[in-house]
């Protein structure tokens, strides 16, 4: 006889992975149930990560009236957005922040009891293979499943080194609770969080430094496409110290408000904010996962296979808590396709080509190879490059400095890498992701015609560069 569950599907955190697996299973037909440790569901995804952080990029851009035109110079877009008296206050930004967090919480949460999911709030930690505990203020449950989906997401990497008494020392799940604008800012790690919110805060007028101890930030981007963004930090004061190391930080000459970073080099750096951007672990140390026979790396993410079944065969994880590529579209994706695993219902593996977006200023994207991983394959390959001053549409916006780059192969001409920075650049990204995922190329875009004025015009300008290119 078959084992009686409370649930048939259980879901360990509310992020894109576990809401989306939740509402696939409900759609199963099964009896679902979230445990979701906030108040409101939703997860990092949602009140501490990608959602803040996007919604705190439009209100710097929007509220700050920090877009560039063609005409503006360094000089007068640093003007503009150091005059404190035109910047807009923390108070301001941030209620922006917390008013779409909110509506997206109460979307999803909507969507959750439209399908019948019941959301269990409290923190969770495994009594048995099958049954999870969920603590919280109003007291402990205690729920069994057939199946278990482990979607607990990530937390920042402890700071190391840190004077604990340091209040001015935060990571960014601490960036809402700002009660103001520091005027000076060093962000620890030049990955994309810390560069996302290294070039939002310069963008308001913050003096920001960027220190890691890579040679170069994003390495995984195109070179070309790095060095833009680096330009146009640079053009908006922001200094890196790149291949440096931080050694420690603590107070300046004794004030709590004030830090000092000192780096392995011997140099100093003061700051009134440092944000540590140093990683993030799988928050997995809290769920008791002996009891259900598992265990975590030592960076608390967890193993799975093809099908993101764990070790135990019945228990499976999905999203950021197993790894690369950690985003939330992705992390979506493999909840979805986790549900389905477990209750055997046949699905197409994730493509191989998903888009990655950068929320920086300048905003951007890429999705397949770049040209450094194909000369290490040693792959024949074409690129042609669409500037947005060549397009009508790029004039309008007042962005001259954008650009999309294509990669062809040299040969059968196939699509291969799209590279693009600069306003829309994570919206501009699908047409060449939709071309890459259906095996098309250069003869697609040369045939093709796009609105007139658009950014997608760019594609039709690169594909016939590259075509000038391999003609010759």
């Amino acid at each position: 006889m078959k084992k009686s569950y409370d649930f048939d599907f259980l879901c360990i955190g509310s992020g894109p992975a576990g809401q989306r697996a939740a509402v696939q299973a409900a759609k199963l037909g099964k009896r679902v149930a979230i445990i979701e440790l906030e108040v409101e569901v939703g997860g990092v995804c949602v009140h501490k990560g990608t959602i803040p952080s996007k919604t705190f990029r439009e209100a710097v851009l929007s509220l700050n009236n920090e877009i560039p035109t063609i005409k503006d110079t360094p000089v007068e877009i640093n003007r503009r957005s150091t005059d404190r008296r035109r910047r807009p206050t923390a108070e301001k930004l941030f209620s922006r922040v917390d008013d779409n967090v909110l509506c997206e919480s109460r979307v999803q949460r909507e969507q959750l009891q439209r399908n019948g999911v019941d959301v269990i709030s409290g923190s969770a930690e495994f009594e048995s293979e099958h049954s999870v505990r969920a603590k919280s203020s109003a007291g402990d449950r205690v729920v069994s499943a057939e199946k278990i989906l482990i979607a607990a997401g990530t937390k920042p990497n402890p700071p190391k080194n840190v004077d604990p008494k340091l209040t001015c020392v935060i990571t960014s799940d601490d960036i809402l609770q700002l009660e103001e604008l520091p005027r000076s800012l060093v962000v620890i790690g030049c990955g994309v969080i810390g560069i996302e919110y290294a070039s939002m805060f310069a963008n308001l007028g913050v003096d920001v430094t960027v220190v890691d101890g890579r040679s170069v930030p994003l390495e995984f981007l195109d070179s070309e496409i790095i060095e833009e963004l680096v330009r146009q930090m640079e053009d908006r004061n922001v200094t890196f110290h790149l291949g440096e190391s931080v050694d420690c930080i603590k107070p300046c000459n004794g004030e709590l408000q004030l830090a000092e970073v000192l780096l392995q080099s011997g140099k100093s750096l003061t700051a009134d904010l440092v944000l540590m951007s140093t990683g993030r672990v799988g928050a997995s140390d809290a769920l008791k996962l002996d009891n259900a026979g598992l265990e975590s790396d030592d960076r608390g993410r967890l193993s799975v296979d093809d099908h993101y079944r764990t070790s135990v065969p019945h228990i499976y994880a999905a999203g950021d808590i197993i790894g690369f590529p950690s985003l939330a579209a992705t992390s979506s994706e493999q909840g979805r396709l986790a549900a389905c695993h477990a209750f055997d219902i046949a699905a197409e593996a994730m493509p191989a080509h998903f888009p990655v977006g950068i929320y920086a200023i300048p905003e951007i994207s890429m999705v397949g190879q770049t040209e450094q991983a194909l000369c290490d394959k040693k792959i024949p390959f074409e690129t042609g490059v669409a500037r947005y001053r060549e397009i009508a549409r790029g004039q309008i916006l007042g962005d001259d400095s954008g650009f999309l780059k294509l990669i062809f192969h040299a040969e059968d001409r196939t699509l291969l890498g799209v590279h693009t920075i600069g306003t829309g650049a994570t919206e501009l990204i699908h047409v060449g992701q939709s071309v890459l995922g259906l095996g098309g190329g250069l003869d697609y875009f040369l045939n093709t015609v796009f609105n007139y004025p658009t950014l997608a015009e760019c594609y039709k300008v690169a594909a016939l560069d590259a075509n000038n290119k391999l003609s010759l």
